[in-house]
């Protein structure tokens, strides 16, 4: 299938991580001009630390001073999950943190590329959050997922209509060889490149998938969620 990337633009924050670069290459290998951006920028890339309102701002400006066009965002920057500290959990001044490395993150930068994308009368958006969002036992983790999702869907619905669409893919643990198998109360793994393969439909001008969360991998076995 032609995912139609051809002439098309694609930021991606955080396109030097574990799933970051995966996205990058899939982008590319479909015919997109991919802009990586990271706190640190390689020569083709921009600098950009998602955590800072101004660095947001000078990062999507130069990205639409070069290419006169973003028509996809994708954001799969945020601290890992093992820097939180579990002893931590419920420690507000943890869970504030993690909120804004990863949900504030990302609306941060969502803000600053809709207004060209409203323009253009096309955007596609996608934020990477996680199947921890769904399950109780660690509220920093479940807190900054839920946040990332949430945000989402009230930008989705704030832009219903306007040709710009905004989804979250939930992955659970992320690995290069995901098992097929899959615990009680766990998501099922996936690996960078099945989630960069998700990504690149949705970012596409093929997806009419809008306000969507999409787990990846297994949706976590044992729980029912309406």
């Amino acid at each position: 299938m032609d995912l139609q990337f051809s002439d098309r633009v694609v930021l991606v924050v955080g396109g030097t991580g574990f799933i970051g670069s995966a996205v990058v290459d899939r982008l590319r290998a479909e015919g997109a001009t991919v802009v990586v951006a990271s706190r640190n920028a390689s020569a083709d890339g921009v600098a950009l630390d998602a955590s800072d309102e101004d660095s947001v701002r000078r990062g999507v400006d130069e990205v639409l001073e070069r290419h006169g066009r973003i028509d996809g965002l994708v954001v799969t920057a945020a601290p890992p999950a093992q820097t939180l500290d579990p002893a931590r959990s419920s420690d507000p001044e943890q869970i504030l943190s993690a909120v804004d490395g990863k949900a504030l993150s990302f609306l941060r930068v969502a803000r600053a590329v809709i207004p060209a994308m409203r323009d253009a009368g096309f955007g596609r958006i996608v934020a990477i959050s996680g199947q921890n969002a769904y399950i109780s036992g660690n509220i920093t983790a479940v807190v900054r997922n839920a946040s990332t999702i949430l945000i989402a869907k009230n930008l989705a619905d704030e832009l219903a209509g306007t040709g710009v669409a905004v989804n979250v893919i939930n992955p659970g643990l992320v690995t290069e060889t995901p098992s097929a198998e899959v615990a009680p109360g766990r998501g099922g793994e996936s690996s960078p490149d099945q989630i960069a393969d998700l990504v690149a439909f949705l970012t596409s001008p093929r997806s009419a998938v809008d306000g969507e969360s999409i787990a990846i991998g297994h949706r976590m076995l044992g729980t029912t969620l309406l």
